[in-house]
């Protein structure tokens, strides 16, 4: 990519009691990430001692860290991270070690090509399926769901590597709180005539346990949203 070396990705991390994986998700952006980029994190109001690890170790390496008073959730956090984003590109990177930096390449490539405004890595596009099946089953029907309403072709609509030009992520607003925000921000992309494209990435799911913060609640507002931005 060296003919787009003055370009810059902004990455947004939207964090919340993420003490244990913080630190090492920074680390491997910085490590794996592109060679131009600035690294957004937005600790949505913490509680667990993340804030703690944000100041002592992270500031350093990050461009800025944003602090929520209010715990708002993860569509909130990204509202935030996206509005501080100055690079040409935008991605979202969750705090978990689920998702490959590495992978960053090839998801934004395209849009700093000017071949595409819109790019979401896929989970399940050529690549056995992971993760709990119930899950697994819940995102299928979601994704097929929204592709009906949206019409357009994706195999992974919930994804967290959702990449976009600026000018097309600070032009939405994004009214919603939680995970609503993955259904909400593909309907409102379609609203504007704009092709989502996938590539194939790599993924490590993790449990509940170990810290996987979304539920059959979500799954249920998905469904909301999917007819509230599409109609």
């Amino acid at each position: 990519m060296s003919e787009n070396k003055t370009q810059v990705l902004s990455v947004v991390i939207p964090c919340y009691n993420e003490k244990d994986n913080i630190l090492n998700i920074v680390e491997k952006v910085r490590e794996k990430g592109m060679p131009n980029q600035e690294i957004i994190v937005v600790d949505d109001c913490s509680t667990d001692g993340t804030r703690d690890i944000l100041e002592s170790r992270i500031r350093p390496l990050v461009s800025q860290i944003i602090y929520h008073e209010q715990n708002g959730g993860k569509g909130a956090a990204l509202k935030t991270g996206f509005a501080a984003a100055t690079g040409d590109v935008v991605i979202v990177q969750d705090a978990d070690m689920e998702y490959d930096p590495s992978d960053y390449e090839k998801v934004v490539t395209p849009i700093f090509e000017g071949k595409a405004k819109v790019m979401y890595g896929s989970r399940f596009l050529r690549s056995k399926a992971k993760g709990y099946l119930a899950n697994r089953l819940a995102n299928k029907f979601l994704t097929m769901l929204s592709n009906f309403f949206t019409r357009q072709h994706l195999t992974d609509m919930e994804t967290c590597y959702k990449a976009f030009r600026r000018d097309v992520i600070q032009s939405i607003d994004i009214e919603e709180k939680r995970f609503g925000f993955e259904p909400e921000i593909t309907a409102k992309v379609t609203k504007q005539r704009i092709k989502i494209h996938e590539v194939p990435i790599s993924y490590a799911p993790r449990s509940t346990e170990e810290g996987k913060k979304i539920g059959f609640k979500d799954g249920v507002r998905a469904i909301i949203c999917i007819f509230k931005y599409s109609l």
